[in-house]
């Protein structure tokens, strides 16, 4: 009977995270995965909780329990970081249950020490990610607004370029906006590490910005770091040939990340699917000066990815064989611009695609967009089972107001409620 309740609670939790646009595909390896991230009545109370970022009286109701002891147990699993505790502009304290990634399966991996058990960790990980693959390819496959998005490597733009690319395209920009920096523990490499197949990149490498840099700090999961070191950072990875991997929005970025190709899970994915654009691109390829090309093959080993190869060029006179030349497959290239950086002949430089990548405005957006694309956007109006939220309500429709019109009555199909109708007719965004 014990061995059905505790299953109980780990499938209600798995039930709960799938409600969220980036879900979690049930599975036996995912059970056993929350069952060492939290305990059975950890479970149980977060498998209750709303959507949408929540006040301590939403969660109260939820477990039927006074205000002051959803306060209690909220705190104990904010200082697990299980979930994330916050504060909105009015000062007020928030709390959210994070997706898995980003959230509590790498917070479990950037902590230093065996709790939870991390080797263990690390295997089940891998199980999950790897060998059934599922997680990997909903995350990062499913829909066109994807989590993260690539960074351009900036010293590969030239004179031109670099007046056309936006602040958003360029790390230093991100982070020397952002009002809070932080680092901590890179998950993919430590996941690796536990493995004993992690690369020689330090681990400390991933960067977390504005309110991500707070949940990081308080929970003990990285250290504050001023601009400086966090700019020095990102140019260490740089001559390490690392890809500069960010959420994919435009305003108050999360977390920047710096990729090995190796270890590190959104890099994997761009290989593994790269038919489902698993990651957005810069919005940069790569352009070949054939005249200067030797043939090296350097851009080839410093391509993430393995979308350049050496083909056979053009011969001079026709007499023996034609030098090899880089090339590059448009279809699968991140824009990164690693490969500009590892030439030594000057032959490769960076352009600007032809088709203009679009950037979500903020992680409300992107979630919103994200819940449309998935079938899931009546689990974020309707955040609470019990009692739907009215200002998390208006919130979440005032991102929808803002989208093209195809998509909003993609929206009202899938909320299939008159009153939502209404709303859209009335913002006269309704065809």
């Amino acid at each position: 009977m014990a061995h059905r309740t505790v299953r109980s609670s780990y499938t209600e939790l798995t039930e709960r995270l799938n409600r969220f646009p980036q879900g979690a595909p049930a599975s036996e390896l995912l059970e056993r995965i929350l069952a060492l991230i939290f305990s059975e009545e950890e479970a149980r109370l977060a498998a209750k909780l709303p959507i949408a970022p929540f006040r301590a009286p939403a969660a109260a109701r939820a477990w039927k329990t006074s205000r002051g002891e959803a306060e209690r147990r909220l705190d104990e699993l904010a200082a697990r970081a299980l979930i994330v505790d916050t504060t909105n502009g009015k000062g007020e304290r928030l709390y959210f249950l994070p997706p898995p990634i980003a959230g509590f399966f790498e917070f479990a991996m950037m902590r230093v020490g065996d709790y939870p058990n991390q080797k263990a960790l690390a295997e089940l990980f891998h199980q999950y990610m790897t060998v059934e693959d599922d997680f990997v390819r909903e995350l990062f496959g499913v829909g066109e607004t994807k989590l993260g998005r690539v960074l351009v490597h900036e010293q590969a733009l030239n004179g031109d370029n670099h007046l056309h690319v936006l602040d958003h395209e360029r790390a230093t920009a991100v982070i020397e906006e952002a009002g809070d920096l932080a680092v901590g523990i890179c998950y993919c490499r430590h996941t690796r590490h536990h493995l004993g197949s992690a690369c020689e990149a330090p681990l400390e490498m991933c960067m977390a910005l504005n309110s991500a840099a707070g949940v990081i700090v308080r929970n003990g999961l990285g250290r504050r770091i001023e601009t400086g070191e966090a700019l020095e950072l990102l140019h260490e990875s740089r001559e390490r040939g690392l890809v500069q991997f960010a959420e994919n929005v435009r305003r108050r970025v999360n977390f920047i990340c710096n990729c090995c190709s190796c270890c590190c899970e959104p890099l994997n994915a761009a290989r593994r699917f790269a038919h489902l654009d698993p990651v957005h691109t810069t919005g940069f390829l790569p352009v070949l000066d054939e005249a200067r090309c030797s043939g090296c093959g350097l851009c080839v080993e410093g391509c993430p990815v393995a979308s350049m190869t050496l083909a056979d060029g053009r011969s001079g006179n026709g007499d023996g064989p034609a030098p090899k030349r880089a090339l590059v497959d448009d279809s699968t290239c991140l824009g990164c611009g690693l490969c500009v950086r590892a030439c030594t002949r000057g032959a490769l430089g960076l352009q600007r695609r032809a088709e203009r990548i679009i950037t979500p405005l903020d992680s409300a957006h992107r979630c919103v967009l994200q819940a449309i694309e998935r079938g899931k956007l009546q689990n974020l109006i309707f955040s609470e089972q019990a009692r739907a939220s009215h200002r998390t309500m208006a919130a979440i429709l005032g991102v929808v107001f803002k989208l093209p019109p195809a998509k909003q009555i993609l929206a009202s199909e899938q909320v299939q409620s008159r009153y939502f109708e209404a709303l859209l007719s009335r913002k006269q965004l309704w065809p």
